[in-house]
């Protein structure tokens, strides 16, 4: 049997990592500016976390949801805390498109509607409501497509306010990104959430924070949406919350009222998730990563700016996009074989760093001088 064909693939086998260094089969060492799509947090094979994963290993690996789990409800306790969300509730699950696709089912239980607000260059996942809210048809199956889901313009509240108008109260939910990844680390600006939450409460519609990516700490606030000064109804998150463990979840405000089998899940909340989870929490406490991402982030960002043959510097905290031009569409693959980097991307040509949050100002520096010999070619 062969692997289905749908990842384009470096030509690379990592074998070992710690911190923000990976290395290859061959021996070769590289900087992880990248954390596997914004999912290493605290950094690779962190020794809390292996402890963490490893003590609990060696008790129980998993039974169901259907005995009590004392683990979820530490770290339900212990993501209030740390988010500053305490009196919401957590449900947990195993990915960011399920947590995405469990805040829209919530959404249409408790308003009883239909229509949903997305915008374009959004990315919510790959499950059948949540991939019909992203905005990219090629991945959009004829069986995923509906008419229950309206495209905005990113960042107009005047569309935003017009959409209002129009559906009223046909709208169930407004799901939006902090700042869009896959959209090229665009940032929802401050006037925008504030309207979607006004909005929202006018009209009885459930403000969804798409945290998956741009979540947990990454840019120096718990949540990227925080930075707006106003609470959504739901929050989803995965990618960071378990260092590489697969997690995800939803922070769920206290007005909504859950009964028995109202959402489910298998793997969900098992106790080598909770563990991992609850270890990038109170490694994330202990070493103050939120604060560091936000002073590397911030380092970085001023630092990039000052250099020549950029287009745009986006991002805020360790979340970053550098937009180049056509003509350096190389510099992605020469930090990776030349200057051995990890990055990402988003299309067309822009450059996304999502880093562990305990990079250090050393790493960042690494990463500057090495970013400025690929410019050049």
């Amino acid at each position: 049997m062969n692997l289905f064909d749908v990842y384009p693939l470096n030509d690379i086998e990592i074998v070992k990592a710690a911190g923000s260094n990976v290395w290859d089969a061959e021996g070769q060492e590289y900087l992880d500016m990248y954390g596997g799509h914004a999912v290493i947090s605290i950094g690779h094979t962190h020794p809390h976390y292996v402890k963490r994963i490893t003590d609990q290993l060696h008790n129980l690996g998993f039974y169901s949801n259907s005995v009590k789990i004392p683990l979820q409800n530490a770290l339900a306790e212990k993501l209030g805390q740390v988010s500053g969300k305490t009196d919401y509730q957590l449900f947990l699950c195993n990915s960011g498109a399920e947590a995405n696709e469990n805040a829209l089912k919530l959404a249409s239980f408790y308003n009883g509607r239909k229509k949903i607000i997305a915008f374009k260059g959004a990315f919510h996942g790959r499950t059948s409501l949540a991939v019909s809210a992203t905005d990219n048809p090629k991945i959009i199956a004829p069986v995923n497509e509906t008419d229950n889901v309206v495209f905005l313009p990113h960042n107009d509240v005047e569309a935003l306010q017009n959409a209002f108008k129009e559906y009223g109260n046909e709208i169930t939910a407004v799901i939006i990104e902090g700042i869009q990844g896959v959209g090229g680390i665009k940032e929802a600006s401050i006037p925008f959430l504030q309207a979607i939450r006004s909005l929202c409460d006018e009209h009885n519609a459930v403000y969804i924070a798409d945290s998956v990516q741009c979540g947990y700490g990454r840019t120096g606030h718990f949540y990227s949406h925080d930075y707006a000064g106003v609470s959504a109804d739901v929050y989803t998150m995965a990618k960071g919350m378990g260092n590489g463990f697969p997690i995800g979840g939803i922070s769920i405000a206290p007005k909504f009222q859950p009964w028995h089998g109202m959402l489910g899940t298998t793997f969900g909340g098992n106790h080598l998730a909770c563990a991992a989870a609850l270890a990038v929490l109170e490694v994330m406490e202990q070493e103050k990563l939120m604060e560091n991402a936000q002073a590397v982030g911030k380092y970085l960002i001023d630092s990039l700016k000052e250099i020549e043959g950029i287009i745009e510097v986006r991002g805020r905290g360790l979340m970053i996009g550098i937009e180049l031009p056509a003509e350096k569409a190389a510099v992605k693959k020469n930090l990776l074989f030349k200057q051995h980097i990890f990055t990402g991307e988003a299309k067309p040509n822009v450059i996304r760093l999502l880093p562990a949050l305990s990079l250090t100002m050393q790493q960042a520096d690494q990463f500057l001088e090495n970013f400025k010999i690929a410019l050049k070619g």
